[in-house]
């Protein structure tokens, strides 16, 4: 068997998938595991017969490769990753290539494409997402790092990747050093968004509504074929409809204490860096650490009250305003994730192509709807768009909904039933449109006990002024910085 094209390290379910993919595409893949039992099992498996060749060390992996190697990595984020880029290092020539397709944190994927760089050899860190189906079928890929290494890997990933309608591929070079995995760590954020306020949708459904499992599954089968048609949106129907062999709706069996492995908390953490207010996504993270304190809620249940009304309404009139809520709160999350990248172009000096963004996510991945054609096209009408909120197209769909989104969260306060990241999106769109916020107040408060200072409306901006409040503080002042 001749030299493979490119080797992957990491035989789980992911990479397994992308192995399979790739030779599917007519390309020679070489694969090692460090438990090299995996390797022959998946030999004698799934890869029996293909053009695909097992190796039982690092070496051999590297020598079965073409020139530049390439060679990608599917390990957990973190140590494993540093530890294998020094385990591959003395076996790769000038020119080679290391390919993390993990989630890495991407401040890590920045620091290795120096270190890589450094050593004569190209790294990428590139997101992957669309989970075991995508990887096997076509995946939406996300790659930055070392901009030379794009024209050695692109043949490979843009054959492997999710297409559109259009047979557009939903994978582009995204920039360098960190930024491939920043838009795939901002992609994680929205999908905790989106699936936290499709949850709330649910809640309000079961609790407020008192509807039914397959009363729901309706509702949702009817929404995907919509301007929410979407793979969440899809699947929340499928799930809703799934009886187990005994009959047992499955929904109802499944503890409600939410796992997470931390991109969506990275996602809030770097928009409080860049002082960016990504609420919604903030609140998402929240309620998944809220649901983890299932004992605490439990004991609560029993001494905290609240409202026990349900909704004595128009049902029909409320299942449409949630559909218009669910829709114009999914609108501020993608709002507020591409304000997030704005700011990171800004501050790490990527190129992003904010368009090209939205077309990689179209298909493949997790977050992938129809409602991403139009994030593209709102971009490429306007390249400079600084908010989505802005653009015509998002405006008009935002006030077409607002009547529907204020019931909903009025009816959810009236019945007690808490939607955080519902709610904390109408909260983004009332202060994102106000001209004015009561941060005048604010900073009153912070120069009157820290002398931090403010600026005036009356005086040019960047001029600071401090009052001696209290007739005991002298003219002395703190000095003016924002974290």
């Amino acid at each position: 068997m001749s030299k493979a094209d490119i080797g992957l390290v990491g035989l789980a379910v992911m990479g397994e998938n992308l192995i399979l993919n790739m030779e599917s595409k007519g390309f020679t893949v070489a694969c090692y595991n460090r438990t090299v039992e995996k390797v022959d099992n998946f030999m004698n498996g799934r890869a029996k017969g293909k053009n695909i060749i097992g190796c039982h060390s690092i070496e051999e992996l590297c020598s079965n490769l073409k020139s530049p190697r390439k060679i990608m990595i599917m390990v957990k984020a973190g140590a494993p990753v540093d530890a294998f880029i020094e385990q591959v290092l003395p076996y790769l020539d000038d020119g080679d290539i290391i390919i993390d397709g993990g989630n890495s944190h991407f401040p890590d994927t920045t620091r290795r494409t120096i270190y890589v760089e450094g050593q004569s050899k190209l790294y990428i860190g590139t997101g992957v997402s669309g989970g075991e189906e995508g990887a096997l079928l076509g995946p939406s890929i996300m790659p930055g790092g070392s901009p030379k290494a794009w024209e050695h890997v692109k043949p490979i990933f843009q054959s492997i990747c999710a297409k559109t309608d259009d047979d557009e591929p939903c994978c582009d070079w995204v920039g360098e050093n960190g930024a491939g995995h920043f838009v795939k760590m901002v992609h994680n954020g929205i999908e905790y968004g989106d699936m936290q306020m499709i949850c709330e949708t649910y809640q309000m459904m079961k609790y407020g509504l008192g509807m039914d499992n397959q009363q729901m599954h309706k509702v949702f089968k009817e929404w995907n074929q919509g301007e929410l048609d979407s793979y969440l949106i899809e699947i929340t129907r499928d799930i809703l409809g799934y009886k187990d062999e005994d009959g047992n709706e499955v929904i109802d069996l499944i503890l409600d204490t939410a796992g997470q492995k931390g991109t969506g908390k990275w996602t809030a953490i770097a928009a409080l860096d860049l002082g960016q207010p990504l609420t919604l996504i903030g609140e998402a993270v929240f309620a998944r650490c809220l649901s983890a304190l299932k004992e605490q809620r439990v004991e609560t249940s029993k001494i905290l009250n609240g409202p026990k009304k349900t909704f004595d309404g128009d049902k029909k009139q409320i299942i449409n305003d949630l559909r218009q809520a669910l829709y114009a709160s999914k609108i501020v999350s993608y709002a507020q994730g591409y304000q997030l990248m704005r700011a990171a172009a800004a501050e790490y000096d990527w190129g992003l192509n904010y368009g090209g963004i939205a077309l990689m996510w179209r298909g493949g991945c997790i977050i992938r709807s129809v409602f991403l054609g139009k994030i593209k096209e709102a971009f490429d009408k306007n390249a400079d768009l600084v908010n989505l909120l802005l653009d015509p197209f998002f405006k008009k769909a935002v006030e077409d909904a607002q009547d529907s989104w204020r019931r909903v969260v009025i009816a959810s306060v009236d019945m007690g039933i808490a939607l955080p990241a519902i709610s904390a999106a109408l909260a983004y769109y009332d202060g994102y449109r106000s001209e004015r916020l009561p941060a005048n107040l604010l900073q009153a408060q912070r120069d009157y006990f820290g002398a931090h200072t403010y600026e005036r409306i009356d005086k040019p901006r960047g001029e600071f002024f401090h009052t001696n409040w209290t007739g005991r503080g002298g003219t002395t002042s703190a000095s003016a910085y924002i974290v």
